[in-house]
């Protein structure tokens, strides 16, 4: 009689990693992280390339986004509108919400002078919480 009492089946049982489990969690971390990229940044405005500034602070995205282009134009949330219906919506949006938030959203190549031209038309339609946005250094 053999002593011991164990089955023997000559070798040792090795471990195996399992690698199909282990991509699947790893492609959902990268989408979970590229989604929450994409929040972060999300603007109403048209596309355009903001200015970098090193003071710039999380914004609010509640408001209004008024874009100004490199070429002139002025985008009223992610549409394109001519100085006319640039008025009447200021003057209509502050009707409707005083209290509200315009959020200037000028391209970094726009003329100065076209920003400045929005922020004064907006202060003149009587909001007083006027941002201009920009992209952190």
């Amino acid at each position: 009689m053999h002593g011991g009492g164990g089955t023997s089946s000559g070798g040792i049982k090795r471990a195996r990693i399992e690698i199909i489990p282990l991509i699947d969690v790893i492609f959902f971390l990268l989408a979970t992280f590229v989604l929450f990229t994409l929040s972060l940044n999300k603007s109403n405005g048209v596309k355009v390339t903001l200015p970098v500034a090193e003071t710039g602070e999380v914004r609010d995205p509640t408001g209004v986004t008024i874009s100004v282009t490199d070429e002139g134009a002025i985008g009223w949330n992610s549409d394109l509108i001519t100085l006319d219906e640039f008025q009447q919506r200021l003057v209509l949006e502050y009707k409707r919400d005083p209290e509200g938030r315009i959020l200037i959203n000028g391209d970094e190549h726009a003329f100065f002078a076209q920003a400045i031209y929005v922020f004064d038309e907006a202060r003149k339609a009587g909001f007083k919480k006027v941002f201009i946005e920009t992209r952190s250094r």
